[in-house]
């Protein structure tokens, strides 16, 4: 198996210009990660609104970013979700064909499979690939919660499952994880608790808010993983009120808008069901955004 991912890696968006990917700003968009010292992008994770791309564009985001990241130090942790477990295997052997260097997959969503099931569909997808894996759990999003036992069980039975992006809201979780499971890599899905994952053993973080700040985000990760917690602890609270903001209306409707204020993206279009802010959060998310230096804006 290929040296496993750590650090600070982003969600990245998906920008749409005329109901079609806009494949050169999305590659602009990775490129501006590279540069400010983001160690994977995520592409057609939640955030790049992956349950409304088709097959063939969710591949065909993989194939950019692994096209960009080529001959860089920046990796690619590409999605690979579905809650139709024939799908995500689909998508992650692809993926696996054109040169990512890890897979993640979010949970099945609507359908709420029990424990056994989500072991089964999980098992099925890592095995089916060689490349690391890389579970993803979001309860708040998916209805179904992958347990701490669940994880333990497929980290022991799946020699290419190594960590788990945990996006419950809880450090208790965290925890929990890393006392049932110490070598797994937990990496924080939540913007607000980045620090204190980390701070409690967390390997890395998977961030939406690094769409618009990377250089703070890379810097806020680096530092904790090199055992400076005062630094990352300074970035993650200067980072609070932007990470609140970001998630005022559900993701990635805020992070959008806010690129599209900063002038990082030239249209602001989502596809249907996600629509534009209102008009107040669009206000608050422009006033807050202010308060922060966003490099190559």
């Amino acid at each position: 198996m290929s040296s496993l991912i750590m650090g600070a890696t982003t969600a990245i968006i998906t920008p749409i210009k005329n109901g079609k990917i806009d494949e050169a700003t999305y590659a602009k968009l990775i490129k501006r990660q590279i540069d400010n010292g983001i160690d994977a992008v995520c592409p057609v994770g939640t955030t790049g609104e992956s349950a409304t791309l088709s097959h063939d564009e969710h591949k065909r985001c993989i194939e950019i970013a692994v096209e960009v990241c080529k001959g860089t130090n920046t990796k690619v942790l590409a999605g690979a979700g579905s809650n139709a477990t024939h799908e995500a295997i689909d998508i992650a052997k692809h993926a696996q064909e054109y040169g990512v260097d890890a897979l993640f997959s979010v949970s099945p969503y609507y359908n709420k499979p029990s424990q056994e099931g989500l072991y089964q569909h999980y098992k099925a997808i890592a095995s089916s690939v060689e490349v690391p894996f890389m579970l993803y759990n979001v309860p708040g999003r998916t209805g179904v919660d992958i347990k701490p036992e669940t994880v333990k069980r497929l980290f022991n039975d799946v020699p290419n499952i190594f960590g788990i992006k945990e996006a419950t809201g809880s450090i208790e979780r965290t925890v929990e994880l890393l006392a049932k499971v110490p070598e797994l890599y937990v990496f924080s899905g939540d913007d607000a608790i980045d620090f204190p994952i980390l701070a409690s053993g967390g390997k890395g973080i998977t961030s939406v808010t690094a769409n618009l700040l990377p250089d703070l985000k890379s810097k806020l990760v680096h530092a904790a993983l090199e055992g400076d917690f005062k630094t990352s602890k300074a970035i993650n609270d200067d980072l609070f009120e932007v990470n609140k903001v970001l998630f005022c209306e559900s993701n990635p409707i805020p992070i959008k808008a806010a690129m599209y204020i900063a002038g990082l993206i030239d249209t602001l279009e989502y596809r249907l069901p996600l629509v534009p802010p209102s008009k107040e959060n669009m206000k608050r998310i422009e006033e807050t955004i202010k308060k922060y230096k966003i490099v190559g804006a």
